[in-house]
């Protein structure tokens, strides 16, 4: 699949874009509102952007990734006020430490706190949850409280 290649335009300035880190996938939503003319070029090592706004401003953003991506399973796709875009990581269970390759950060992209999770560390929470929930069964199984109340006298109709 051959796509058009994006040239930079003469007067552009980069979308404002937010991104959160996930085991599989890194998602990055750029805000644009009312997005059109909307090119996206995914490739192994970086992300090119171009598209217009409702007032025609012109967006051009590229983005060289601090790991590879699968193209194949990566995908974009366009809100009234976002463009969504859900990239595959080639190294799942590896967290990324930031968006992009260079560690100087570009004041155009920003952690999206809403979103994010120390998932490092979640199969760890799970289990100490689940350890803590099968020791609250062995208790209450193990502890004698007695016979089982008689229930004969509750009606079945409701």
């Amino acid at each position: 699949m051959n796509k058009p290649k994006i040239v930079r335009p003469d007067e552009s300035q980069p979308a404002n874009a937010v991104w959160f880190d996930r085991k599989k996938y890194v998602t990055i939503n750029f805000r644009v509102q009312k997005p059109k003319n909307v090119q996206v070029d995914i490739q192994p090592d970086k992300l090119i952007l171009c598209c217009k706004n409702d007032t025609d401003d012109v967006f051009y953003n590229e983005l060289h990734f601090f790991e590879k991506v699968q193209i194949n399973d990566s995908r974009e796709r366009v809100y009234d006020r976002t463009i969504n875009v859900l990239l595959r990581k080639v190294k799942p269970d590896y967290a990324w430490p930031r968006l992009q390759k260079d560690p100087a950060k570009p004041s155009w992209i920003a952690v999206d706190f809403d979103n994010w999770r120390d998932w490092e560390h979640e199969e760890d929470e799970g289990k100490e949850e689940y350890d803590r929930y099968v020791d609250m069964i062995q208790d209450m199984t193990s502890s004698n409280k007695g016979e089982a109340p008689d229930m004969g006298d509750l009606s079945d109709s409701d």
